[in-house]
């Protein structure tokens, strides 16, 4: 094969591989096109709304769980020991439940 021929063929194959890089390119453009429009970005209403909802799932088992420990150490005379683990265990359970929520959505 001839310096020319060689170059030659190089230059082939190097076109043939960036119009496979283009169309390839082109290809997921218009999927990702597609996609959009299927599903639409959520307006800024949904995103606060969504805020809102994931901080009331954190929210209200602490506070139920501040309560019930509140009044559980009243009731036994235990100080803060019981409004301290519902404290951990409410936030727990929300934190646990705001991961729930945001992977089903």
């Amino acid at each position: 094969m001839s310096d020319t021929q060689h170059q030659n063929g190089d230059q082939t194959g190097r076109n043939h591989l960036g119009q496979n890089h283009l169309g390839k390119a082109a290809h997921e453009a218009a999927e990702r096109e597609e996609m959009r429009q299927r599903d639409p970005e959520p307006s800024l209403a949904r995103r606060f709304g969504q805020i809102g909802v994931l901080g009331w799932m954190i929210v209200i088992p602490v506070l139920v769980a501040v309560f019930v420990g509140g009044w559980l150490d009243r009731l036994l005379g235990t100080g803060i020991t019981f409004a301290a683990a519902a404290t951990f265990a409410g936030a727990v359970l929300g934190l646990w439940l705001a991961f729930r929520w945001m992977h089903e959505q």
